[in-house]
């Protein structure tokens, strides 16, 4: 399979807001309809926040994933990715609450703290379409995105009991070394699925160079043979770097989590035309999409007959 790409698909995220795209997935209905699109489209994981059906807010509450998640395994066989991140507002316990109700093959899992920011998006905005909006991007200049050992244990420890499997998202090159650590205590084990993030406000920068330093850094920590790894980088440099990972060998993140736009100065119609572009461009590279199939058998995941929704 050295020709097969993993795409992943965050379908919504929870720094974005209503008002920023009228194409962001805010109902249950809205997430599942861009879930199915993008899985029949060609992404092989669906990595999934929930929001307020009435204002787009961010919301950890399993009885909103629960109106959503088993029609998007019903209607395709596509790797389902519940996050433990939420969002930077939420505690811990509200993060988890999800995943520990549905015990998914995979969720997300962040690995380190950091300042997660993005109020200068408040700038380009004058009227917004929810009173929760404003101060919430505003006040992501004192947002510090919290994620200690003792969290990242928590969690570790609170799903991996049921097979769940991990999108281990390093947001800088420490993260790497904080889960190289979890790795020599026997918490992580191969294969694993590192995320590389750029051009989050706070983390690592959106350089080239980055990636190149951040992909040798886990061959150095990791071995080459002992995990997968992917990339997502946030806004407009979402196609330039996926292309540069994937020419590397790895595998790719897109959504519109990491951007709105299809191209610059254009928003995106939906998740799934931003998985159509990715695949003409891996096309190009004489690259193809896995299938879920084949994304369960690189991440050694436990199939999607073995979780609760």
């Amino acid at each position: 399979m050295s020709n097969k790409v993993i795409i992943s698909c965050a379908v919504t995220g929870s720094a974005h807001t209503p008002t920023m795209s009228d194409a962001l997935p805010v109902t249950p209905e809205e997430i599942a309809e861009q879930s199915i699109a993008a899985a029949k489209r060609g992404a092989a994981i669906l990595h999934l926040h929930a929001r307020v059906a009435e204002d787009g807010r961010p919301t950890g509450d399993p009885d909103v994933f629960a109106r959503f998640l088993p029609v998007i395994r019903k209607a395709t066989d596509a790797v389902i990715n519940i996050t433990t991140g939420g969002a930077a507002t939420m505690k811990v316990s509200e993060r988890l609450a999800a995943a520990r109700r549905f015990r998914p093959e995979m969720c997300s899992l962040n690995m380190g703290s950091l300042n997660f920011a993005f109020f200068p998006a408040a700038k380009r905005i004058t009227t917004w379409k929810h009173d929760w909006e404003r101060d919430y991007v505003v006040n992501s200049d004192d947002y510090i995105f919290r994620n200690t050992f003792r969290d990242i244990t928590t969690i570790l420890e609170a799903l991996s009991e049921a097979g769940t499997r991990f999108e281990h998202e390093c947001y800088d090159v420490g993260h790497l070394y904080n889960l190289a650590h979890f790795v020599d205590r026997g918490s992580v084990k191969p294969p694993f699925f590192v995320q590389m993030i750029f051009g989050i406000l706070g983390g690592i920068g959106p350089d080239l160079d980055n990636l190149i330093f951040m992909k040798r850094t886990a061959d150095r920590l990791f071995g080459e043979k002992n995990y997968r790894w992917s990339v997502l980088a946030a806004g407009r440099h979402q196609m330039p770097f996926l292309s540069q990972a994937a020419l590397l060998g790895g595998h790719v993140r897109v959504g519109l989590e990491d951007s709105l736009f299809i191209e610059r100065g254009k928003l995106a119609v939906s998740n799934a035309e931003q998985v159509d572009k990715i695949i003409r461009i891996l096309a190009e590279m004489g690259l193809e999409p896995a299938t879920p199939a084949e994304a369960r058998e690189m991440l050694a995941l436990k199939g999607g007959d073995r979780v609760e929704f």
